[in-house]
């Protein structure tokens, strides 16, 4: 695909910096530098009450970096770290990008099968468990045998046996074109791709997403989005240590306890999935809290899975401020859009692109949709990954010669904003019209008794049907027909679901993402009937 001549809707566009920020630094690692030495008694982060400042987490960094580097930790090798949020992960991840290693971080919440599969495909020389704040990870810890070290003042992890047989990849002539992160996603096939995105990409959107959200020193960023997943280590992490702020690190999410913390920490920035603020706003509602006194929180924004009208509404009138929206991928180091602070929507666009990035939308037969049209969504820029590790046709059939990436989603745009309208390979065509999953999971998740919905095709003698798994709130029963009947109120007779299935809780990625693809599974195995757990 050659480059294509932009509309003037999905040119980039600029905005100015509201406060100094490092910028010269080439290595993620590095990033430390300039708050350690401007602001050293400065709290980066927090986690179960015990604060470091950024002096302490630069010398926790260095010290790392000499442990690694004396455990055969080279550039280019592969580092394996299994983690969940906690001070060890952030300062052995920044440890690994500057001695020039390849940072492979794993949630330990994966099965033994999903994290013996990272560790062989990626050719880890080195695994690294941080067993003191993740059982998880001291079980992967222990059966992989593991032992016990301290590199540094966090505490003791767990150092499993090095691979004498893994050879380091080469590097590059700039060191902001080394591999930061491999991030392996499974997207909707299931099967883990490694994701290489460069000190470059990860800067980028770090830099970008903290100017767009006015992060400054004076915020107190949470961090519940796991560090292993690509918007919790950009956007949160290195946006908020990039802008000189503190971070509070949580492992697990709990409405209650967050709840709590929002209310008595000054937590000022929250930054999570819509199912977590669904979550939240059911809990709120449920205990009377609604609207919640938080009076730090200056912003609250959604990201990471599709955001519907029923769940903002919902999370604005828990915590009384707008919640604001963004789109990304993980390929893209993930941030591609975010709307205005200054302009807060009350629909769900994701607003538009960060300053430097490019996007088109293209039709089926590989043209510029029309204005207003939807379109799958193309965009290049700096983010974009350097490719799939191992995998050079998967990188040819994503990114075109000219650096656009194809992101598998479809989207329109309206005055420069975008809105997501859904995954190209979950589009479901129905009676010669196309459907798309996120309008149908709109329309259930405002039903008052669905807590979550999640929409997938279903074959039937050549034609495609479709089915919504509906997980309810607490205490409600099984109202086929009555949801039945506030679907049809609301949606085109082509877009109705032929069946309700009713599970007692979704499936979901780390991140808080439905994963259809376990959905499709039942399916396949002829499950037609409400089963407990059926999708856990």
């Amino acid at each position: 695909m050659s480059a294509p001549r932009l509309p003037s809707f999905l040119l980039p566009h600029r905005s100015d910096t509201a406060f100094p920020r490092p910028q010269r630094e080439s290595v993620v690692g590095d990033i430390l530098l300039h708050w350690s030495t401007r602001t050293p008694d400065a709290v980066a982060l927090v986690e179960n009450g015990r604060s470091w400042t950024y002096r302490e987490l630069e010398r926790a960094v260095r010290q790392t970096a000499d442990w690694l580097e004396s455990a055969g930790a080279r550039p280019g090798d592969r580092v394996v770290l299994v983690c969940e949020n906690c001070c060890a992960a952030v300062a052995i991840y920044l440890a690994c990008t500057r001695v020039r290693a390849w940072p492979v971080i794993v949630n330990a919440r994966l099965s033994d099968r999903e994290v013996d599969e990272i560790c062989e495909h990626s050719g880890a020389r080195r695994t690294i468990f941080t067993s003191e704040s993740s059982l998880r990870a001291r079980h992967h810890g222990e059966r992989l045998c593991a032992r016990f070290s301290e590199p540094a003042d966090f505490g003791a992890v767990m150092l499993g046996a090095g691979n004498g047989t893994a050879e380091p990849e080469p590097g590059e002539q700039e060191c902001a074109d080394d591999v930061a992160a491999l991030i392996y996603t499974s997207g909707t096939t299931g099967r883990p791709k490694g994701v290489m995105l460069t000190h470059r990409n990860l800067l980028f959107v770090a830099r970008a997403s903290a100017q767009a959200r006015r992060l400054s020193p004076s915020d107190r960023v949470m961090a519940i989005l796991p560090v292993s997943h690509i918007l919790g280590l950009t956007g949160i992490v290195l946006g908020a240590l990039v802008s000189g702020a503190e971070i509070c690190l949580v492992s697990r999410f709990e409405p209650a306890s967050l709840m709590s913390a929002l209310q008595r920490d000054r937590v000022s920035v929250l930054i999570g999935t819509p199912s977590m603020y669904a979550m939240l706003a059911e809990y709120a509602a449920r205990k009377r809290l609604a609207p919640l006194a938080a009076s730090a929180l200056r912003l609250m924004s959604a990201a990471g899975a599709p955001l519907d009208s029923a769940t903002k509404a919902a999370a604005e009138h828990a915590l009384g401020r707008t919640l604001h929206n963004g789109y990304g991928i993980t390929e893209c180091s993930p941030t591609i859009t975010l709307t205005s602070l200054d302009a807060p929507r009350n629909d769900c666009s994701v607003g538009q692109l960060l300053p430097g990035i490019m996007a088109r939308l293209v039709d089926s037969l590989g043209n510029d949709a029309s204005s207003g049209e939807t379109g799958a969504l193309w965009v290049r820029g700096p983010g974009v990954m350097k490719g799939y590790y191992r995998a050079p046709l998967e990188t040819a059939e994503a990114v075109d010669k000219d650096g656009w990436f194809n992101t598998g989603d479809l989207a329109r745009v309206e005055n420069g904003d975008f809105f997501i309208v859904g995954r190209s390979k979950e589009m479901i065509i129905r009676f010669g019209f196309n459907v798309y999953p996120a309008e149908i999971e709109g329309v259930l998740n405002a039903h008052p008794a669905v807590a979550r919905a999640a929409v997938v095709a279903k074959a039937r003698g050549g034609v495609e049907d479709i089915t919504a798994f509906l997980q309810l709130r607490p205490g409600c029963v099984d109202t086929s027909a009555e949801i039945a009947d506030y679907a049809a109120a609301r949606l085109a007779s082509y877009k109705r679901p032929s069946e309700f299935i009713f599970v007692d809780t979704m499936p979901l990625s780390p991140a808080g993402k439905v994963l259809k693809s376990k959905l499709t599974e039942l399916l396949d195995r002829g499950f037609q009937g409400t089963l407990a757990n059926a999708a856990a």
